[in-house]
């Protein structure tokens, strides 16, 4: 998970999004101002605005989100009588997988039913590249993870059959100089499984 700070674009505002959402609404604490998803009531993001009074260091760009600063936005938010949890799991969304297993799926030609070790759990992942192979080292975006286009995984069902997470290509990751081909972004062997991947 990340924060994002663009002074020259922006401004001095600490973008932390949680979730997508169409359609929100805001509510303001002072200098922060909690964003909710007007259908789920959820919420979705916060944005905390003269940023450099309450964080240190801010450089430009995406920052992740660790415990130590995620502890520092609390403590802003509670300098703004603001007194959400922020309960987060800040986990690695974007894994190192191995794909032990493939099987036809029993409802579509070109989709391929995949058990992927991350590391401590195995997944279930339904796929349609035509690259994807018992064996392989891939990138598994988890449930969780929000891609570079802004699409959110969830637990789903494609065809009739769960599917928990995606293995991704370089396009969808976002990679420069990502191939025009359709076809999952196969790692090196030595690629350690569960290890977070690095973009």
């Amino acid at each position: 998970m990340f924060v994002y700070y663009n002074q020259k674009g922006i401004g001095d505002v600490l973008l932390f999004p949680i979730k997508n959402s169409e359609k929100v609404t805001f509510e303001s604490f002072n200098d922060v101002v909690k964003i909710i998803d007007e259908n789920t009531n959820e919420v979705v993001g916060y944005n905390v605005f003269h940023a450099s009074n309450y964080f240190t260091d801010l450089s430009d760009g995406k920052i992740k989100l660790t415990e130590e600063l995620l502890a520092t936005i609390r403590k802003a938010f509670g300098q703004n009588n603001l007194n959400d949890p922020l309960d987060l799991d800040l986990s690695p969304k974007f894994v190192v997988g191995y794909v032990n297993e493939i099987q036809p799926h029993e409802n579509a030609d070109k989709l391929r039913l995949c058990q992927v070790d991350v590391g401590n759990e195995q997944l279930q992942i339904v796929c349609g590249a035509p690259n994807v192979d018992q064996g392989q080292k891939v990138v598994v975006a988890k449930v969780g993870a929000i891609m570079p286009s802004g699409l959110e995984i969830k637990p789903t069902k494609l065809r009739g059959v769960d599917s928990c997470g995606m293995i991704c290509s370089q396009k969808e990751l976002g990679l420069p100089n990502a191939p025009k081909e359709k076809g999952i972004y196969v790692l090196p062997a030595d690629r350690e499984v569960g290890n977070e991947f690095q973009f």
